[in-house]
């Protein structure tokens, strides 16, 4: 039988006091019904003579024989170990009513309260009295102390024999009346524990007698629990009575209750070992993610930081789109990484100490904070990156457009030295007449007037090569060649030009003829005809525009150049009025001419010719200008798409992020509420998604056409894509708290009204919002919770000791998980290494070692051999061949601080 002496010393928890509080609530209308009464009888003065034989006695009449308090006291002896005050021997009634308040006030003092039971009903034998005492007396001394997996009393009972049947058909425990009629659940408990007592296959379940008898019988003779009931008072009432059923099968528990120790000592190390197990996998799964997403990182960032140049601007644009790529493509999952990286870190951390493990230290260059910093280098990197291609692509289009343009003015510069140096060297005024000579001289003039008027193409063909070189152009080796024989040739035209001008004046004085018609075409022609090339170049000239007022400036240029054409139109009039007046003089006069005008090779036929040419570009320039118009005004509306769409995303961004911010303060209801409603939230977000992808699509628009600015708006592509990041990520943060503060509550058994509680005094010394309390907050906060520290002085005393456990770093706050953390610590129990020892204790059979036959015999396959793989060998001086040293073992799983 049962020893009850360990188990009555113990004082009783509050739970179990509770339950005989509610159990003493005595039915006694019920226990008027004749056949629980009868069951009641037979089965309480079977239990009373279990106890009452090891002292050498037993009852016949239940409500007889304890009317003199003798045999009551002796039963509280027996099942309690203790000694009860001498009785009195008297046959007074006085007598047996102090007896039997002796019994009482003994069952009092172990915290059973007593409902309407006198000692003067005893004493009169009052039948359902003396039974409700007895049933207290069982309560107390045979049912309270059951525990299986936090439940006790009648539920730890129940649920004790619900694993126990689990495995046997037509057996459903479910109370203790109905359940057992047939029979079936008495022989499972048996057949579980000593199955070569029972042949539970060859139990009917029709045949409910023969299976209560077969049970009732095999108890008595093997199991030392003496028959308390007959099959036919079960099998004939339609319900049994609960008390005498619970009773009964309460000395099965505490027959095979050895057993049962072993198996929660199992269960407790299962348990310890598993969580142990999980945080091995937890751990081993952050740092390979942690590893694999810094390898990333490192891969990435020479990439972003490589800055080789490229020759064209297609070249640079296929880099950005590369980048482009990079960040719709490849970057979204890392992203994600790193924050499932932070949530994992977290809730290990949280598991880690809610089990009194150790926190979890990853390795080298792994840590959390490392991974940031390497996040924060990379989109540094990125950063720079993206404003390095956009400015080289600026750099390109400038490039491109000056030689484009160097090119340009350099063939029309060749194009008119083209044989300057051999007219200029030439010796024809030697054997020219006078007027041959004047004529000469004053072509020459005209020539230095052209000659004047080229020095500014010259010197902007200079300055072009010069901001090509500055601007690092791939092909400046040719372009600084062709630029330096122009320069070189144009030094050489300079001095045979003065040489040439020279060699005329000498001849001057004798040349006194020459044509002022000539001469006066030759002037007013060559700078009507410079003036045409230049207009022509413009009217070619290349152009880049960024925005519409830039475009605007050009037409209005374009437009005043226009309007000078009828005052050019009326030179150029002039000018062949010029030369008709010399075919008119010529004609008038009889004159001869020799040939072309002297002073010049620009014909009237050239000039026409010329501005023709030069009236045909100005439609041309009209259109291009009027294309680039239509294009900048296309820039202009996608600017204001992006604008609009921008400005909507990020107010939304912006009001989430105030709105979460409320949330995580402001969130009731339980926890499990809360995280749905988080989650739905979270939906909710990420439904925002196709918005974003618009802006996206308007932004690659946006950069496909080249707008490098927009007046609309002050938003960024980046500084949304960063807003949408941290919103997504503040969300995943606050679902992980509210999923930690989960784990704690579950872990340490903190009721929700509990957490209700803590986060209503949190958030109400949180003045600032802020999610953390000071360390003057916290003050306030824990002496509303009744903590004595309102005293406390700086550096000592129980305030300075809690602030060291909330707050380990000193950074002076205190967040909400930290609180809870100590809260719960404060007010819950959990697993210890001493409990684990004494578990392994158990199962060693009081050894101080272990075997791993003993390991594999009481623990899952799995588990055992975790264990046998990490136990030291056993080096004590009662050491055997194989022994195992789990001291150390569970010491090792709680860390230092538990040794």
């Amino acid at each position: 039988m049962v020893d009850y002496h360990a188990a009555n010393n113990q004082s009783s928890a509050g739970g179990a006091q509770t339950y005989m509080e509610q159990e003493n609530d005595w039915d006694r209308d019920l226990l008027l019904d004749p056949a629980w009464e009868k069951q009641q009888r037979k089965t309480f003065t079977a239990w009373c003579n279990s106890h009452l034989r090891k002292a050498g006695t037993q009852i016949e009449n239940i409500e007889e024989d304890f009317r003199d308090g003798l045999k009551l006291m002796l039963l509280l002896e027996v099942i309690s170990g203790e000694r009860l005050p001498k009785p009195e021997r008297g046959k007074m009634r006085v007598h047996k009513i102090n007896n039997v308040n002796k019994a009482l006030d003994f069952i009092a003092s172990k915290g059973v309260k007593l409902v309407s039971i006198g000692a003067e009903e005893i004493v009169d034998g009052n039948a359902k009295m003396t039974l409700g005492m007895i049933w207290t007396i069982i309560l107390r001394f045979a049912i309270q102390d059951i525990s299986v997996e936090e439940t006790s009393a009648k539920e730890g009972l129940l649920l004790w024999c619900q694993r126990k049947t689990a495995p046997y058909k037509n057996v459903n425990v479910q109370n203790f009346h109905i359940s057992w009629k047939d029979g079936l659940a008495f022989n499972a408990l048996i057949h579980r524990h000593r199955p070569d007592l029972i042949d539970y296959d060859s139990l009917r379940k029709d045949d409910p007698v023969t299976n209560l008898n077969n049970a009732f019988e095999v108890a008595e003779k093997h199991l030392d629990i003496p028959k308390m009931l007959d099959a036919e008072d079960i099998v004939n009432t339609a319900r049994p009575d609960e008390k005498a059923i619970m009773t009964y099968v309460s000395s099965f528990y505490h027959a095979f209750s050895g057993a049962q120790k072993a198996e929660t000592a199992a269960n407790r190390i299962c348990k310890v070992l598993a969580v142990n197990q999980e945080n091995e996998q937890m751990m081993e799964d952050y740092e390979k993610l942690a590893s694999d997403l810094l390898e990333w990182i490192r891969r990435t960032i020479p990439w972003l930081e490589n800055r080789t140049q490229e020759k064209t601007v297609n070249d640079m644009q296929a880099k950005q789109e590369d980048f482009r790529d990079y960040r719709c493509v490849h970057k979204p999952p890392k992203v994600q990484e790193k924050c499932q990286l932070e949530i994992s870190f977290n809730t290990l951390q949280t598991k880690l100490r809610l089990s009194n493990r150790p926190a979890f230290m990853p390795s080298e260059g792994r840590m959390v904070s490392d991974i940031n910093g390497a996040w924060h280098t990379l989109e540094g990197a990125e950063k720079g990156y993206e404003e390095w291609i956009l400015s080289e692509i600026r750099r390109l289009e400038r490039l491109e457009h000056l030689a484009e343009k160097f090119h340009q003015k350099a063939a029309i510069h060749e194009s008119w030295t083209d044989g300057k140096e051999t007219m200029l060297t030439q010796k024809d005024y030697e054997t020219s007449t006078l007027s041959e000579v004047k004529a000469l001289l004053r072509k020459h003039e005209a020539f230095e007037s052209d000659l004047a008027a080229h020095q500014d193409r010259v010197e902007q063909i200079a300055a072009i090569a010069q901001e090509l070189n500055e601007l690092d152009y791939y092909d400046s080796a040719s372009v600084n060649t062709r630029c330096q024989k122009i320069c070189d040739q144009w030094d050489v035209l300079g001095a045979l030009t003065q040489s040439r001008k020279e060699s005329l004046e000498r001849t001057e004085k004798q040349l006194e003829s020459i044509d002022e018609l000539y001469l006066e075409y030759a002037k007013r022609a060559a700078p009507f005809n410079n003036w045409m090339e230049g207009a022509m170049e413009d009217l070619q000239d290349m152009f880049i525009v960024h925005n519409i007022e830039e475009i605007q400036g050009l037409i209005t240029a374009h437009e005043q150049f226009k309007s000078t054409l009828s005052e050019a139109n009326k030179e150029r009039e002039a000018i062949q009025s010029i030369q008709a007046e010399v075919q008119k003089i010529a004609q008038s006069n009889g004159i001869k001419l020799s040939g072309a005008n002297p002073y010049t090779t620009i014909t009237p036929e050239s000039i026409d010719n010329k501005w023709e040419k030069a009236m045909a570009m100005v439609p041309l320039r009209d259109n291009a200008l009027q294309e680039e118009l239509n294009r900048q005004n296309s820039n202009d509306t996608l600017r204001a798409k992006f604008a609009t769409q921008a400005n909507t995303v990020g107010a939304y961004i912006q009001d989430k992020m105030e709105e979460i911010g409320r949330i995580s303060i402001e969130m009731n209801g339980t926890l499990e509420d809360q995280l749905t409603s988080l989650k739905e939230y979270q939906k909710n977000i990420m439904s925002y998604m196709p918005e974003i992808n618009k802006l996206e699509s308007f932004h690659q628009l946006i950069q496909e056409a080249l707008i490098f600015d927009n007046q609309y708006t002050s938003y960024t592509m980046e500084h949304l894509r960063v807003g949408w990041e941290q919103l997504l990520t503040t969300i995943a943060r606050t679902i992980n708290e509210v999923e930690n503060q989960i784990l704690t509550r579950d872990a340490k058994g903190i009721s929700q009204e509990q957490l209700y509680e803590y986060r209503a005094s949190f958030n109400h010394f949180d003045k600032d919002h802020s999610g953390a309390l000071m360390a003057e907050e916290f003050k306030a906060c824990l002496i509303s919770l009744g903590y004595d520290v309102e005293n406390d002085k700086q550096g000592d005393g129980e305030f300075s000791r809690i602030m060291g456990i909330v707050d380990p770093n000193g950074s002076g706050a205190v967040t909400f998980q930290a609180f809870i953390d100590f809260m719960s610590t404060e007010t819950t129990d959990t697993d210890t290494a001493d409990q684990v020892i004494a578990s392994f204790k158990i199962l060693a059979a009081d050894k101080n070692y272990i075997t791993a036959e003993e390991l594999r015999r009481e623990l899952p396959p799995d588990q055992a051999e975790y264990c046998i793989a990490r136990m030291a060998p056993y080096t004590g001086h009662d050491a055997v061949p194989g022994a195992l040293d789990y001291m150390s073992f569970s010491t090792a799983l709680y860390g230092e601080s538990d040794l």
